[in-house]
């Protein structure tokens, strides 16, 4: 991770600024199941990282005063920290929509056989990864056996309502391409996606989000070690949208590492490149906690404030745009 930012941090990105602030991203640690190509935080099942329960709580804090309308947990796998069930309970009382990004297989695994049915139970929405509606391109990305784990998975979902009209249930597939290629037409892949994973599984689902690889932590290693990196570097800029701009993730969420302190979003916390708020050099949710007017005014008392950026930026804004939630266009 570290060796890629002297590569990253000069940069002639155009500056930022925040507007009203919905959503709250958690990342829960980097402990997985899977250890995947593209996986921008290293994440893997020898990972230590997890968030402790004191920060939990400061978390329940923060959203009992903070008036967020999302919480979005991801990792790792966000549901292998022993305190994810909590946080969700917490968050659904307070009627704060809850988006867990699920790898799939971790609903086969069988420590987490409770897993579907607490999610369903409190109306989670569930991003899952899903490279491909093809075997081998999945296994190949994500190791042997993960596609058809994660066709198990999705059955499970199915089964409980997740993806089917009027069940209130979502379940959205995100995919990620491979090598060093934007994603396609969003709607187009979707539609192949849906006409395939029905066809083939009968299996159903609400959306497909694309996202562009983010040329840091594990897949920019890679593309250092092949040679790639300055080209891959060169595509993003070439197809720079500045109509992207308004509409990037980092304007209305704040992220959290496992260890509780404040990014501009997840892409920045694996470079150590913290949110420049309130002139403070790394700021914890404890700290936006004891600023009560902070804490109480996220939703807003945020906008207008600079996001820290590099170069690795160029990937949210390139062709259709990329975020957590997919194309930006």
């Amino acid at each position: 991770m570290h060796n890629m930012l002297p590569l990253l941090k000069k940069t002639d990105f155009p500056p930022i600024k925040r507007a009203r602030m919905h959503t709250l991203q958690v990342n829960l640690g980097y402990l997985c199941n899977q250890t995947c190509f593209h996986c921008h935080v290293n994440a893997g099942p020898n990972r230590k990282e997890l968030m402790d329960e004191t920060n939990i709580n400061l978390l329940i804090q923060l959203m009992e005063v903070s008036g967020i309308k999302t919480l979005d947990l991801t990792g790792g796998a966000p549901e292998m920290n022993p305190h994810f069930r909590k946080l969700v309970l917490a968050a659904r009382k307070l009627k704060i929509n809850v988006i867990d990004r699920c790898n799939l297989t971790i609903l086969q695994e069988e420590d987490y056989a409770w897993l579907a049915d607490f999610l369903a139970d409190n109306q989670v929405e569930i991003a899952a990864s899903l490279p491909c509606y093809l075997e081998d391109n999945v296994d190949a990305q994500r190791g042997n056996g993960v596609f058809q784990a994660s066709i198990a998975g999705l059955k499970k979902l199915n089964a409980l309502g997740y993806g089917k009209d009027d069940s209130g249930l979502v379940v959205n597939l995100v995919y990620n391409p491979q090598g060093i290629n934007l994603p396609p037409s969003q709607a187009e892949l979707e539609a192949a996606y849906k006409k395939e994973l029905l066809a083939r599984y009968d299996i159903h689902f609400n959306e497909l989000f694309t996202i562009t690889n983010q040329p840091i932590a594990r897949f920019g290693s890679t593309l250092v070690s092949k040679g790639l990196f300055d080209e891959y570097m060169q595509l993003l800029k070439d197809n720079f949208k500045p109509e992207n701009l308004k509409s990037v993730m980092c304007r209305t969420l704040i992220s959290i590492d496992w260890q509780g302190f404040v990014y501009d979003c997840d892409f920045n916390q694996m470079l150590g490149l913290p949110a420049p708020i309130e002139g403070e050099d790394k700021l914890h949710i404890a700290q936006l906690i004891a600023q009560e007017e902070l804490a109480q005014a996220l939703d807003y008392g945020l906008a207008g404030q600079p996001i820290a950026i590099m170069d690795h930026c160029y990937a949210c804004t390139a062709g259709q745009g990329s975020s957590c939630g997919g194309a930006l266009d």
